[in-house]
């Protein structure tokens, strides 16, 4: 006997919006569709219709691009979960990308690497990271001789001098002023400590100064050559900013998607890595959020943000619930891997909002 299914578990199926199934069946491009009373209903082993309309967002294949740093609180485990969210060929037509909180871009490496949008725009309050971005950008080969000159030295040193040096660079970095002489260098010493520090951290102390002590890594590629130079072709098409989340409210509007990670809300109290500037991101941090949040959705933006799920924790805390009530919230496992004790590293969940 044949089954059916509804429009709206269509549309959750093909990962399209409830509008657009009811569309394709209008048009008679569901084989075996029908309308009973004021619904669709269409066969359970229906396949998804290929979009015809011409559409400027488009998935295509490119050279495939990684993270350039470690991050702690990298998205890098929930992409696909989030690249759910990219509708391909949903009711808008999307053809801008912007990420406000960029960090170490695992979600936007992905897009750079496998779809194709017009105009892309990055930020982050990181000025040091931002650096390393711009001087990817600009001139990745001046970039790359400091780097490889840093890991030939590097490699072949015992414990004690590979402390001594790094603890040499960490001077070097948090003793030179970042401007427009010091980029390149300053981008090496960024990218050589997040190679060969502890955990990837990146942290600073009241004075603004990164205390991150030295890892124990064996091998930790420093200079990776390729990457960086896949990175640099791609990035010519991106405008990176230094500075607050809201200053993308400019670039947004009804053809972008957005993707925003803000420093997560601690799930317990000696969940002590939420930051990575000396400027704490609270509660009332998380309700300015939410405010901007609002203000881009009413532009007509595909938004998804991803946080920390309380519920972890206190299963009556609806921080979160209550301040996105009129969007959409899936949750998502994840494992959690910054802890000193193994013991307390495992599977949580995390949130994924969206309109």
């Amino acid at each position: 006997m044949l089954s059916y299914i509804s429009a709206k578990e269509a549309a959750e199926k093909w990962n399209i919006s409830q509008r657009r199934v009811a569309i394709l069946c209008s048009e008679a491009r569901i084989s075996g569709a029908m309308m009973v009373g004021n619904m669709w209903i269409i066969p359970a082993d229906a396949e998804k219709p290929i979009d015809k309309r011409t559409v400027r967002y488009e998935k295509i294949h490119k050279v495939e691009l990684k993270p350039f740093v470690k991050w702690v609180g990298g998205k890098g485990q929930l992409v696909d979960e989030i690249e759910k969210m990219l509708p391909s060929d949903g009711e808008k037509t999307l053809t801008k990308y912007a990420e406000p909180m960029v960090g170490g871009g695992a979600l936007f490496f992905n897009v750079l690497s496998r779809y194709n949008f017009e105009e892309l725009y990055i930020s982050d309050i990181n000025s040091e990271l931002i650096n390393a971005y711009t001087a990817i950008k600009q001139d990745v080969e001046a970039l790359i001789k400091r780097l490889d000159d840093m890991q030939m030295t590097f490699l072949p040193l015992d414990t004690n001098g590979r402390k001594y040096y790094y603890y040499n660079i960490r001077d070097k970095f948090n003793s030179v002023e970042l401007n427009n002489k010091t980029s390149i260098e300053k981008a090496a010493y960024f990218i050589f400590l997040n190679k060969t520090c502890f955990n990837g951290l990146y942290r600073v102390n009241r004075k603004g100064l990164f205390n991150v002590p030295m890892g124990a890594y064996k091998n930790p590629t420093i200079c990776d050559a390729e990457n960086l130079r896949n990175i640099h072709s791609a990035l010519q098409n991106v405008t990176i900013i230094c500075g607050d989340y809201t200053l993308s409210q400019s670039f947004i509007d009804s053809k972008t998607f957005v993707y925003l990670d803000p420093p997560y809300r601690p799930i317990s109290e000696t969940s002590g890595f939420t930051s990575y500037n000396s400027d704490a991101f609270d509660d009332n941090e998380q309700i300015r959020l939410a405010k901007f949040i609002d203000e881009i959705n009413e532009a007509g933006a595909k938004i998804v943000l991803s946080n920390s799920d309380p519920k972890n924790v206190n299963p009556d805390d609806n921080f979160f619930d209550d301040l996105y009530k009129s969007y959409r919230i899936h949750r998502v496992s994840a494992t959690r891997m910054i802890n000193s004790n193994a013991e307390k590293r495992g599977k949580i969940n995390e949130l994924l909002i969206c309109n």
